[in-house]
């Protein structure tokens, strides 16, 4: 395993070729929380071709693979992180904290005095990282078996 060597990521836009590098890293990314959720997660089956037409995809990239994966979109809510995924074997090497980042200099680059994110309830660990790093539950909603928490944090 690569953990955090000297070979750091190179972060771009994705365009239509990595539709299927970024699909398969939502995948592994999300896929243990199934059993957890009892249902699929929803960025394990987004149109990732369509994400990277009409909404602004980034990917990180490691010697020429896919390593993680953000999309982001501009909503009647304001500047969202629409999906945020790390390979399981890359998680913990800073490269989620690299597109968290980046996510935000691109909401203040383009306008934006906050940004937001939502996630299962109960993916905890998610929360409790976004927590840590300066967002803050502003809602929650409930469709079908899913319940959201809806967080925000202020970039000004």
């Amino acid at each position: 395993m690569n953990s955090n060597s000297s070979a750091a990521w190179t972060l771009r836009r994705a365009d239509a070729h990595d539709t299927a590098s970024v699909t398969a890293c939502a995948v592994e990314a999300f896929r243990h929380y199934i059993p957890r959720l009892g249902l699929t997660p929803i960025p394990m089956t987004k149109d990732y071709g369509a994400a990277i037409a009409n909404a602004q995809v980034w990917v990180a990239t490691q010697q020429g693979q896919t390593v993680a994966a953000l999309v982001l979109d501009v909503t009647d809510e304001g500047f969202l992180i629409d999906v945020i995924a790390v390979l399981p074997q890359h998680q913990g090497t800073g490269v989620g904290r690299a597109l968290l980042e980046l996510a935000e200099r691109e909401a203040l680059r383009q306008g934006h005095d906050s940004i937001y994110l939502f996630t299962n309830e109960k993916m905890t660990e998610n929360r409790a990282l976004y927590e840590r790093i300066g967002y803050a539950e502003y809602k929650r909603l409930t469709l079908a078996e899913r319940t959201s928490v809806f967080l925000r944090k202020p970039l000004k």
